[in-house]
């Protein structure tokens, strides 16, 4: 029995190993390895070792608050608050209370930033007075999570309060959702040039991409230099048309956050996973999304009575992986 790992992939993780970010033909290599071989855990082990050399065994929590549910009219294939998916039917959007109140208890938890979500037709206003509420009222950083803006817009972000916007070029966009690809890497310009930092993640990733695809945006997050980035695996709701296609498993999800990581090298200050997981914080992933309110994975209207995973949850499991939550966040 032979305990030594090829010398390709051994040749592609030392130059992971030490921050270069792989090419793209070296990242679809790894892509390839089967679950369950030395070579997976070799690549996971790699990745993971740059994580903590780099992040200094922090573990990040960005707290997610979805502040509206709607039936969405973009009808994106994989998002559960789509009018298509017809699980929503009313417009509700969560009250400045509720709001203040998830998001007091979230600083009090020690989240690390607030990720505020909303449908592609919420109120951009509406949107900034939000921001600029919770500005007044809490010191974590603020995250806009909506949908494409202009520069004009962007700035107006940053004068509400908001310090970064997490933004995706997703899996499947222009095929799965009505969206442009341009302009959506034209937002991600957008963010980077107003001084908004860019926050990102390789989603919804299944088994229906193909690997070419996947690679593609992780090069994309480095290229433009996410402040994170990762995976994030598609969930199929309750009636989801990409029910047919199944779903990744979690330790193929960890394989990908690995690789991601290593594209990523140096450029990144966190590297995230979601939904929240274990196996993925063996492999490179340090960042977790607590969540509460709207999410495009549930059929709650409150995903913290659904699929959400509190901020106490989120600490336990970083804790029983040896990061330590407790630390100061590297992101902002």
């Amino acid at each position: 029995m032979t305990w030594k790992i090829s010398p390709q992939i051994e040749s592609i993780l030392e130059r992971g190993a030490a921050g270069e970010g792989i090419d793209r033909n070296h990242a679809l290599i790894l892509m390839g390895i089967p679950l369950h071989t030395r070579e997976c855990y070799a690549l996971m082990e790699t990745a993971n070792r740059l994580s903590r050399d780099r992040f200094g065994d922090k573990g990040e929590n960005h707290f997610h608050i979805g502040v509206n549910v709607a039936p969405c009219p973009l009808n994106c294939r994989f998002c559960s608050l789509t009018h298509q998916a017809g699980i929503f039917k009313e417009a509700v959007d969560f009250p400045e209370e509720q709001i203040l109140a998830w998001a007091k208890d979230a600083e009090a938890k020690g989240a690390d930033a607030l990720n505020l979500m909303t449908t592609g037709d919420f109120s951009f206003m509406r949107f900034l007075e939000i921001g600029r509420l919770l500005k007044k009222t809490t010191p974590i950083p603020l995250v806009a999570n909506t949908r494409d803006i202009t520069h004009k817009e962007g700035e107006a972000l940053l004068d509400a309060g908001y310090t970064g916007a997490y933004h995706a070029l997703r899996l499947g966009e222009g095929r799965d959702t009505p969206l442009k690809p341009e302009n959506r890497i034209r937002t991600i310009r957008v963010i980077k040039e107003v001084g908004l930092h860019w926050m990102n993640c390789v989603e919804p990733v299944g088994p229906e991409h193909c690997h070419e695809e996947i690679v593609d945006l992780m090069l994309l997050a480095r290229i433009h230099g996410a402040t994170y980035s990762g995976i994030m695996r598609r969930i199929n709701f309750p009636g989801s048309p990409m029910t047919g296609y199944g779903m990744i498993s979690e330790l193929e999800m960890a394989k990908m956050v690995a690789v991601s990581r290593l594209v990523m090298g140096t450029v990144p200050k966190a590297h995230c996973t979601h939904e929240p997981h274990s196996a993925s914080l063996l492999a490179g992933a340090n960042l977790f999304f607590p969540e509460v309110g709207a999410s495009p994975r549930d059929g709650k209207a409150d995903t913290e009575k659904g699929r959400g995973r509190s901020v106490e949850n989120c600490h336990a499991m970083q804790k029983e992986m040896e990061w330590k939550p407790e630390l100061p966040s590297n992101c902002f």
